[in-house]
Order: C-alpha cells, then structure tokens, then sequence
C-alpha cells in the first residue's frame, strides 16, 4: 500500500486550538485518515474541506439510513465484485484510501480490516462471463496499490478478452496528488483504453499540485472525468459549482456526473434533497459551458441502479417522489431530508 505524510487528530485539534476527544470518538467508529497535503488545504474549522475529512459528531447520530444501502454484498457473486448492471461489474481492488471521506459511500467498510477481495476467484467469474466488457476498479482506492501490484492486476484483467474497458476510480489526484508519478502513468497508458474518473468536490481543491497530476494523466492519454457529489455545507451552492466544473475543464477533467448523496448511514448531516440538486443544474444551464454541466444522478436503493434525473425519469406529487428505474420500474423515493 502506498503511503503518504498524514496528520493526526490531535494535531489538527491543537493547530486551531480545539479538543480532539469528540472527533476521536467518532474515528472510534469510522476510521480517519488525512494527509498533510489535504490538510493544509484547511482554512478554518468548518470550512468546505474540514467538512470532508474530520469527523464530527453528526455522523453517530444518524441511524435512520442503511449501511448498505445499495445492496452491493448481496450483489457480489464473488468477495469484492459487484455486478449489478449486465455488462459491468467493479472491483474491490484496496480498501484504503489516502483521506477517508466522511460521506463516503462504502463507510461500514473502508479503512475497517482486510481488503475482502478474491482476486482469483474474481478473475476466474469475469473470464466466464462473457457479457461483462466494462470494469470499474474501485475500493478504497486502487492507486493506493504499488506500480508493480497494479501493473500485475492491470496485465491479468486485459488477458480476459471481452473486457473492453477498464475504468478506475480514485481520489489520490485530489488528496494526495503526489502519488501521480510519470512512472505510474507510463504503466496505466500500457493498458489503453483506460479511464479515470476522479473525485473533486470543491475549487479549494483545484490546486497546483492537482492540476500537474491531471495533466500527467491526461498528457499519457488517459480520459479524465469528474464525480462530484452534492453536500450540504460544501457544495450546495450555485458560485461554487460553476467555478468547480469550469475550473476542472480547464484542467483537462471533464465533469461526468453530479451524484445526490447516498442513503448511507453516519451522512445524513451531509444531504440536500432532489430539488436542490436540479435547481441548481437547471441554473447553470446557460451560464456555463454545456462541457461544463454534469449529469445529476442518483443511485436508488436496494440495487436497482444509477439515474440520470431527468423530466422523463422522475415526477413527485404529494406522497414525495418517483423515479424510473434503467429497467422501467417505478421507484417510490423520499428525501430523509423532508422527514
């Protein structure tokens, strides 16, 4: 596992002259992890990314959501695959990360034990299965993998004929941009085509250092996409989108998708509901580039996928929401938030 200069809590509560014990408390539970870097991004307590990586308190009060609400351990046929959609499953390649997002959709796992990841097995169901041509690889995050351990997975995943597309996910340009290497780039461009979807959340977080890793990236002819995901207190505002996804295009990152949070359990202090989101969408809409305007997606419960929301895809009445699902089924869908 790659390693990077972290901060304690103790060391960030003392830097702004606070008692760490209540954030302790709550790493009790769910990990933590910043790094120096990501760190020094910090303004003052409370701001856009303290939000994203310290803990508080609010996260051991919200018992109304599900740990998994996706369903993905009964949709794994093997440990650490999931193949929900037909011809696309993600692997569970690591199950560290370089920060440990506090609204982190696999938070009843990541950074908690092993990594419970079959790989043999998983290759062996993936080689059987002919229908499936996309892979995500995902965790934690895979670029925390050393070069030659992903180089080796990479190399058995493109021996499999059908898969045509590899895909990984990871946050490292964003919190610990460092490890984006010539070295690294020059193994990943060995296994065209290869994409990368990243995970910027905040302009605070378009910085020097990230924008040299996304051209590293891009310049090894890797395609780049955005995940942002729509939190209450970071990002929930129309100025700071539009200067986000301008900012990403400019270093060479198209935004893909905006997501409305998760309904998993420790984030709730983190949602907005659906009107928020498509109000917001709907405003950038000709104040920015169409390049510039992701997809505002949601991933509905229970496993039954990811949803552009669109007019046609969702309608609400008095009794909350409704919302087409990719296989035409009709999906009741409340906002905790309206609760």
């Amino acid at each position: 596992m790659q390693l990077f200069p972290t901060i304690s809590l103790a060391e960030l509560a003392a830097h702004f002259q606070l008692d760490p014990r209540p954030f302790q408390q709550v790493a009790s539970r769910y990990p933590c992890r910043i790094t120096r870097y990501y760190a020094g991004l910090i303004t003052a307590p409370g701001d856009p990314i303290w939000r994203q990586c310290v803990p508080a308190p609010e996260e051991l009060l919200d018992n109304a959501q599900m740990p998994d609400p996706l369903e993905e351990e009964r949709l794994s046929p093997v440990p650490g695959l999931i193949h929900r959609y037909p011809d696309r499953v993600v692997l569970l390649v690591s199950n560290c990360c370089a920060v440990y997002c506090r609204f982190c959709m696999r938070k009843r796992q990541v950074g908690q034990g092993d990594v419970h990841c079959d790989l043999p097995a998983a290759l062996e169901y993936l080689s059987a299965h002919t229908e499936v041509r996309d892979l995500v690889l995902s965790g934690g995050d895979p670029l925390l993998l050393q070069d030659d351990e992903l180089d080796q997975l990479l190399s058995a995943l493109r021996r499999i004929p059908h898969l045509e597309i590899i895909r990984i996910g990871s946050r490292v340009p964003v919190t610990a941009p460092e490890r984006i290497t010539p070295q690294l780039c020059a193994i990943l461009a060995a296994y065209h085509p290869l994409y990368l979807n990243t995970h910027f959340n905040h302009p605070w977080e378009l910085t020097e250092q990230a924008a040299q890793a996304c051209n590293l990236l891009a310049g090894a002819g890797i395609v780049l996409g955005n995940q942002t995901v729509l939190l209450k207190g970071v990002n929930d505002d129309l100025e700071v989108l539009q200067q986000l996804f301008c900012g990403l295009l400019r270093m060479r990152v198209r935004p893909y998708y905006l997501h409305q949070m998760d309904l998993v359990q420790g984030t709730g202090h983190f949602r907005t509901d659906l009107e928020r989101g498509r109000q917001l969408i709907g405003a950038l809409r000709g104040k920015v580039s169409g390049m510039a305007i992701p997809h505002f997606v949601v991933d509905l419960a229970g496993g039954k996928g990811k949803v552009p929301l669109l007019p046609q895809s969702l309608c609400r009445n008095a009794q909350g929401w409704t919302i087409t699902s990719p296989t035409g089924e009709q999906v009741r869908y409340t906002d905790p938030v309206q609760r």
